[in-house]
């Protein structure tokens, strides 16, 4: 008998889908710093030094005593003897005393008994020993003390953290060389399908080469997961079981491509539902496009059945898998950060009521305004992925939107 979808929404799918899903412990590995870009940091990172390490000048000029300079002015400068210069790299060998001055650079060490700069903009020289400080400065003035940046025994980056370059240089700054980093959640792909055939392969009569496996797995790569691609499987039910068990004890997800549609060739759900408790959990979500979704847990580890068409492969996969494949990595349930804009939509579109729609759109900008043009055509077409800078989400309680009408564009 035909399995009817029971379409929930996008919220309530998550729900039933969340319920089941029980998120292993995190496991560590340790990587040199210049590798952790975009891994997430398993532990915090406490400094155990004070950064700098010595105060320093922030600017080109002389390292003085400020209260020598107190009162002056350009009618009645203040006159200091030049005892020294620093030189960069090297300890502070001349002591400022008073009514002295000594040369230093930016990001030289700040002498003894100094606790000033006065810029040499704020300064002429009389002769080689003599300036004119024709500015004061206040104490601390233009210098950065020792562990006014980072104190010894400080938090510096917490647990959880998204490695940036900065953290990458805040950790090489106080001497760390390599850190903690969760594991990569492993994702196993398989595509469905009698007529997909690989990419390197010439399809032959009624056959189409696999796009879904390779987008997928670019997906799965930028939101912190390792993709572990199965091949192309046929619609059998016998093999696909196989492999699919095969996927369950090797990965911590596992996603299949195709074979999510009722029809008597579609045997994904049948499969999940033979793996064991609670199996198939959503088959059907309210979404366009990616209608014919299959969201299920098998041994504990989360089963998505992805459509076929690419372009709604990926609209789900963004929905259901980014967001999973970063609560595996520490991060919750939370989709990739991405940039967006606010334009105005360039022509009107519908939408049923109870549906959330997802309109890839081209982004221009003439004379100031930003338009959101959709790229029209069905969701099997690969240039419709290809064109599209971002997607503009019309809500499930809204039945459209009017031409000229402001919208958020989420950056691909």
């Amino acid at each position: 008998m035909t399995e009817l979808f029971k379409l929930m929404s996008v919220e309530q799918a998550w729900e039933a889908f969340k319920e089941h899903i029980s998120i292993p412990q995190i496991k560590a590995e340790t990587l040199p710093i210049h590798q952790a870009l975009g891994r997430v940091l398993a532990g915090d990172v406490i400094s155990d030094v004070d950064v700098p390490g010595f105060g320093r000048s922030t600017m080109d000029g002389f390292a003085v005593r400020a209260r020598d300079t107190f009162g002056a002015s350009e009618a009645m400068p203040a006159m200091l003897q030049i005892t020294g210069e620093v030189f960069m790299g090297r300890d502070a060998s001349a002591a400022v005393k008073p009514g002295s001055a000594v040369r230093i650079a930016t990001g030289g060490m700040l002498p003894e008994g100094a606790d000033a700069v006065v810029m040499v903009e704020y300064t002429e020289e009389l002769d080689s020993t003599t300036i004119l400080v024709n500015r004061p400065v206040a104490p601390g003035e233009n210098t950065v003390r020792r562990g006014e940046d980072i104190c010894a025994g400080q938090e510096l980056i917490r647990a959880g953290t998204l490695i940036r370059p900065q953290e990458m240089g805040a950790m090489a700054g106080i001497g760390i060389t390599a850190c903690q980093v969760v594991q990569k959640p492993s994702v196993g792909i398989l595509s469905t399908g009698d007529e997909v055939v690989g990419p390197d392969q010439e399809p032959g009569p009624g056959q189409i080469r696999d796009i879904n496996s390779v987008a997928i797995a670019g997906l799965v790569e930028e939101s912190g997961g390792q993709a572990v691609r199965y091949g192309i499987i046929p619609d059998e039910f016998s093999r696909l079981e196989e492999v699919v068990k095969i996927a369950v004890q090797e990965t911590d997800i596992i996603i299949i491509s195709g074979g999510s549609s009722v029809g008597s060739r579609d045997v994904t759900s049948a499969i999940i539902n033979s793996l064991g408790d609670p199996g198939v959990l959503v088959h059907g979500v309210s979404v366009k496009p990616g209608k014919p979704t299959i969201l299920g847990v098998v041994s504990g580890k989360p089963v998505i059945g992805l459509p076929g068409h690419p372009a709604s492969a990926m609209v789900l996969a963004d929905i259901f898998l980014v967001p999973l494949v970063r609560a595996f990595c520490g991060l919750g349930f939370t989709p990739l950060q991405r940039r967006t804009v606010k334009a105005v939509i360039g022509r009107s579109m519908a939408s049923a009521s109870g549906r959330k729609d997802y309109i890839r759109v081209t982004v221009r900008e003439e004379d100031g305004k930003v338009t959101a043009e959709p790229v029209l055509g069905k969701s099997g077409l690969i240039t419709t992925m290809v064109r599209a800078d971002g997607v503009v989400v019309i809500p499930s309680e809204k039945e459209g939107l009017e031409a000229g009408e402001h919208v958020k564009v989420i950056l691909f």
